[in-house]
C-alpha cells in the first residue's frame, strides 16, 4: 500500500475515533455593529427647523432625535436607517405598526425596500433596536415632538403661558388694552401643522374680555382637544430682561418687548465715551421677542450696551467678547526624535498635536518608518514645516497625518487616537500654508472603494469646533471603525480642504469656518491633516506629500 494512502487512513481514523471529544472552542471574530444613520419622516432640529440630522452616540449605543408637529409618533414611518458591516436588524416587536413587514436589514431609503415593508414604529418611549453581527449589539433611539404653540395679541407684554398638561393658556396685555377688542397676529395652538376652530386671526379683532375655549387638533390628528385662553391686564412693571451670548467678534443680545414695538439697540467699548447705534436690519422682532446682532467687535474686550424702546432705557448691560485664543504651535517648529518615532513637539515638552507615526512604525525598524516628519522646507525659508507621505510599509498603506490630539494606542496594525484639544473660542478662519503632491491611488483597502484606482489622491484638511464633553476616540480597526463625522450635532463650527491635484508652490489658504449654531460654546478644536483622504481606509496613492506650515486662527 502506498505510504500516503497508509499515513492519511490512520488520520482519518484518529480524527473520527476522537471527533466526539473535540470542541469548537475557535472564537468568533468581533464585528461592530453600529448605526450611521438615521432619518424619519417630519425630523426637525430642537427648534422645529428642518433637518435630517441625527444625534448618534457610538460609545453609548444611542439615537437622539426630533420630529415636528406633523407627524404621529404613536406611528412613525422610519425614511432611513443605515448600519455597519452589514448588520442584520432586529426591530421590537411590541412598538413595530407590522412587525413582519419590518425591515431585517438597513437601507438607504424606502426605495431599496420591497413595496411590502411597513417601517412604522411608536416612539411615544425609547425605543431598542438590536443590530447583529456575530455578536448583539443593543441599540435605543429616542424622539421627541418639538409643537412651537406660540399666541401673539395686540399689546401684550411677555409671552404666553402656555400649559399642554391642563391645555390651557394665559396671556397678559398692557392696561390700556380693550379686553373686548385685541387684534391677534398670531394664534398657533396646535404649532405650525394643526388648527384653531375658531381660528381668531381671520377677524380684526377678537374678544377676550372672558374665558374663550377652542377647538384644537395637531397635524396628525382627525380629533380635537378643547383649549381655554385666559387675557389679562398686565399690573406690574414690563420685564427689561435680556440675555447676552458673546463671541469673539461678535454678540447676540435676546429680549422681550411688548408686541408691536420696535427697541432701539446702542453699544460702545467700556472703555469710550460715545455710543453706537445698531443698524435696525440687525434687529429682528418676532412678537413680544427680539434678536440683535452686534458684529465686528473686539476680541477680549469689555462693551456696555442699552436697549431703549419710544426713546426710553428698558435695560442696560455689558458683557465681555471672547479672547482671540492663538493655534497652539501652528508653525510646527518644534520636533524630537523617540527611537523611530517622529513627534511634533519639543522633547519633554506638552503636545499639542500628534501623528500616526507610532502605528506606522510598529512594523519598521527606522525613523524612515515615520511617514509625518519636519522638513527645512518651509513657506517662509525660516524654521520647519511639516510633511505628511504617504508609504507603503510592509503589509498596508500608511497615509501621513497630523491632528490636535493623542496617539492613544495601536491595535493590532491599526491606531486608536483621540481628537480634539481643548479651546473655548470663535475664529471665523483657519489659515494654512500648504503644498502638495498628488500621487495616483494604486493602494485599496477595501473592496468597496476599488472604484478610486487610478484616480489622482487627495489631501485633507479639516477644522472643527465643538461642544464634546470629551475627545472624541478615533478607531481604525475596520471591525470596530469609528471615524470622524463632520455632520456629527456636537459640531458648532467646521471648514476643510480637499485638494485633488498637485500645487508644486507653497500656497496661503483660509478655511472660513461656517457656524451652525451661535449661541453654543466649544469646548475642543479639532484640526486633522493628511496626505490621503482615505487613508483611514488604508486606501490612496504611495508617493503622496502634503507639506504643512504656518497654521493660524483668524479673527474678523
Amino acid at each position: 500500500m502506498d505510504i500516503k494512502k497508509q499515513i492519511y487512513g490512520l488520520l482519518s481514523i484518529a480524527f473520527l475515533a476522537g471527533g466526539c471529544a473535540i470542541e469548537n472552542d475557535i472564537p468568533y471574530p468581533i464585528v461592530d455593529g453600529s448605526i450611521s444613520a438615521f432619518e424619519v419622516e417630519g425630523q426637525c432640529d430642537a427648534d422645529g427647523n428642518s433637518t435630517t440630522q441625527a444625534t448618534i452616540n457610538n460609545t453609548n449605543r444611542t439615537v437622539t432625535l426630533y420630529v415636528d408637529d406633523s407627524v404621529d409618533l404613536t406611528a412613525l414611518r422610519i425614511n432611513r436607517l443605515t448600519v455597519s458591516n452589514n448588520a442584520a436588524v432586529k426591530a421590537d416587536s411590541t412598538v413595530c405598526h407590522d412587525y413582519n413587514s419590518f425591515p431585517t436589514v438597513g437601507f438607504s431609503s424606502l426605495d431599496d425596500l420591497p413595496a411590502s415593508s411597513d417601517t412604522r414604529v411608536d416612539f411615544t418611549r425609547p425605543v431598542s433596536f438590536i443590530l447583529q453581527t456575530y455578536q448583539d449589539y443593543e441599540w435605543t433611539v429616542t424622539v421627541e415632538q418639538i409643537i412651537n404653540r406660540n399666541i401673539v395679541l395686540e399689546n401684550q407684554i411677555g409671552n404666553a403661558v402656555i400649559d399642554d398638561v391642563n391645555r390651557s393658556v394665559v396671556v397678559y396685555v398692557a392696561p390700556e388694552q380693550r379686553l373686548d377688542r385685541i387684534g391677534v397676529t398670531t394664534f398657533q395652538l396646535a404649532g405650525p401643522h394643526g388648527t384653531v376652530v375658531p381660528d381668531p386671526t381671520e377677524s380684526e379683532a377678537y374678544d377676550f374680555s372672558h374665558p374663550v375655549t377652542f377647538q384644537v387638533s395637531h397635524g396628525w390628528e382627525e380629533t380635537s382637544h378643547e383649549w381655554t385662553v385666559y387675557v389679562y391686564h398686565f399690573t406690574g412693571e414690563e420685564d427689561g430682561t435680556t440675555g447676552t451670548f458673546a463671541r469673539a467678534t461678535s454678540a447676540t443680545i435676546s429680549g422681550s418687548i411688548r408686541s408691536g414695538r420696535q427697541p432701539v439697540v446702542e453699544y460702545k467699548r467700556e472703555s469710550e465715551s460715545s455710543w453706537l447705534s445698531l443698524a435696525a436690519s440687525n434687529i429682528q422682532v418676532d412678537g413680544t421677542n427680539y434678536t440683535a446682532e452686534l458684529t465686528g467687535l473686539t476680541p477680549g474686550t469689555t462693551y456696555l450696551y442699552q436697549v431703549m424702546v419710544d426713546d426710553e432705557t428698558v435695560t442696560s448691560a455689558s458683557f465681555d467678547t471672547a479672547p482671540a485664543t492663538p493655534l497652539t504651535d501652528g508653525d510646527f517648529d518644534n520636533w524630537h526624535l523617540d527611537n523611530v518615532v517622529w513627534n511634533p513637539w519639543s522633547e519633554g515638552g506638552p503636545s499639542f498635536w500628534d501623528t500616526g507615526n507610532r502605528g506606522a512604525t510598529t512594523i519598521s525598524t527606522s525613523s524612515d518608518g515615520s511617514n509625518t516628519s519636519p522638513t527645512d522646507d518651509t513657506c517662509n525659508g525660516s524654521g520647519q514645516a511639516a510633511l505628511l507621505q504617504t508609504k507603503w510599509v510592509v503589509m498596508k498603506l500608511a497615509a501621513g497625518s497630523i491632528f490636535a490630539g493623542s496617539y492613544v494606542r495601536t491595535d493590532g496594525t491599526n491606531g486608536v487616537l483621540s481628537f480634539g484639544r481643548e479651546f473655548s473660542s470663535f475664529p471665523s478662519k483657519l489659515r494654512v500654508h500648504y503644498k502638495y503632491t498628488s500621487s495616483t491611488i494604486n493602494r485599496i483597502g477595501e473592496d468597496a472603494l476599488e472604484s478610486l484606482r487610478g484616480r489622482p489622491d487627495s489631501c485633507h484638511v479639516y477644522v472643527a469646533l465643538t461642544d464634546w464633553d470629551e475627545p472624541r476616540e478615533i478607531r481604525t480597526r475596520p471591525s470596530e471603525r469609528q471615524l470622524f463625522d463632520k455632520n456629527d450635532s456636537g459640531i458648532i463650527a467646521y471648514a476643510e480642504l480637499i485638494q485633488g491635484s498637485t500645487v508644486s508652490s507653497w500656497q496661503e489658504l483660509d478655511l472660513e469656518l461656517e457656524y451652525r449654531a451661535t449661541n453654543r460654546t466649544p469646548n475642543y478644536i479639532v484640526v486633522v491633516a493628511t496626505a490621503s483622504k482615505y487613508g483611514d481606509y488604508f486606501t490612496g496613492g504611495e508617493g503622496s506629500a502634503l507639506w504643512l506650515d504656518n497654521l493660524e486662527l483668524i479673527y474678523e
